[in-house]
């Protein structure tokens, strides 16, 4: 069953979330945002999930909005899930969207369909699920946003194929990478931050995580967002998605890949060759960073050029860490409707 507005409780949520966004609309300023409070502290929850066969995964996705609304797909980070959209979506919907929020690989229900499938996280795959769920939902053309994980996934899908993208949102802007890149050394500070990476690359960090997952994955939201103020609810409905057969296998292949301690699948070479000669986005794009952001994120000045089309990037003040959506869901939902602006 397709979710819906009409009960009464949601429709004042939807009424608070849109009375939000038109604040934060009359309060901006270029250049500069400011968060808006949130408007329910225990938001509806997202469902139904509903589940598609689409490339080698069977994908959990929410669906909401009007089926011929424009569409907009939303992609989490790790370590994240769909619950940090709880509040955009129902603004975007407001406005007459379609809105789509797919679960990673190896998080919540979307799961591989063949046992022998490798538990490949490198990041061409990722941009290709994003890409086979629009095939099956038949979706020609979309805009793409997300942060962390998503922000890299929806980057490589505006680059890759910009023809199926209207627009782009992407938190931390350009995060598209190259394990030739990635080899080379960092400054310790910049190394520092990276801990995570490293421990991940060890055998001892693979059984630590397993062993640990929530602990782990509450730690890193709370050096990511070290002013965010969230309680043990918020982090319980998001850490029951790392209950997944394959989330620490995708986790661990990830950062190892990243460093070329572990091998991509070769359909994803072509791939990967283009998106290491870091192509720019030719499609309207909304660049944003939180000014609490405590993840390793790069200088907005680093990547101004990768940008060549309709541009525009946003400083969200007050507190606001990495998992943007979450922590300023009125500013992340302006953001992605002023870039479909943008697309025309």
């Amino acid at each position: 069953m397709r979710q819906d507005i009409a009960d009464p409780a949601r429709r004042d949520f939807v009424r608070v979330a849109a009375a939000m966004a038109a604040t934060l609309v009359a309060g901006g300023s270029a250049g500069r945002a400011f968060a808006a409070p949130v408007a329910d502290a225990n938001p509806p929850a997202l469902g139904p999930i509903r589940q598609i066969d689409a490339g080698v995964l069977n994908i959990g996705y929410v669906d909401m909005g009007p089926r011929d609304g424009a569409p907009i797909l939303l992609f989490h980070g790790w370590p994240y899930d769909i619950h940090a959209f709880a509040e955009v979506a129902p603004l975007l919907v407001a406005q007459g969207h379609r809105v789509i929020i797919p679960h990673l690989r190896g998080h919540g229900s979307t799961v591989f369909r063949d046992a022998a499938t490798p538990r490949n996280a490198q990041q061409a795959a990722l941009g290709a699920d994003g890409i086979a769920l629009m095939d099956v939902l038949g979706i020609r053309k979309a805009v793409v946003a997300g942060f962390d994980w998503g922000a890299r996934t929806a980057d490589i899908m505006a680059v890759l194929w910009p023809e199926r993208c209207k627009a782009l949102v992407s938190v931390s802007g350009y995060l598209i990478g190259s394990q030739a890149a990635n080899a080379k050394p960092l400054p310790p500070a910049a190394e520092l931050q990276w801990w995570y990476q490293y421990y991940f690359a060890t055998e001892r960090g693979k059984a630590g995580y397993a062993a640990n997952t929530n602990a782990f994955n509450k730690q890193i939201w709370q050096l990511a967002s070290p002013r965010w103020a969230f309680d043990d609810a918020t982090f319980a409905r998001s850490a029951a998605s790392f209950v997944n057969p394959d989330h620490v296998a995708i986790v661990i292949h990830n950062y190892r890949w990243r460093l070329g301690l572990a091998e991509g699948e070769p359909q994803y070479d072509a791939l990967e060759a283009k998106l290491a000669a870091g192509p720019p986005v030719t499609i309207p794009a909304i660049t944003m960073e939180g000014d609490a952001n405590g993840a390793p994120h790069p200088d907005s000045a680093a990547y101004r050029t990768k940008f060549a089309g309709a541009y525009a990037h946003r400083l969200i003040d007050g507190g606001i860490g990495h998992n943007l959506p979450q922590e300023a869901p009125a500013a992340f939902a302006k953001a992605v409707l002023d870039a479909a602006r943008m697309a025309g």
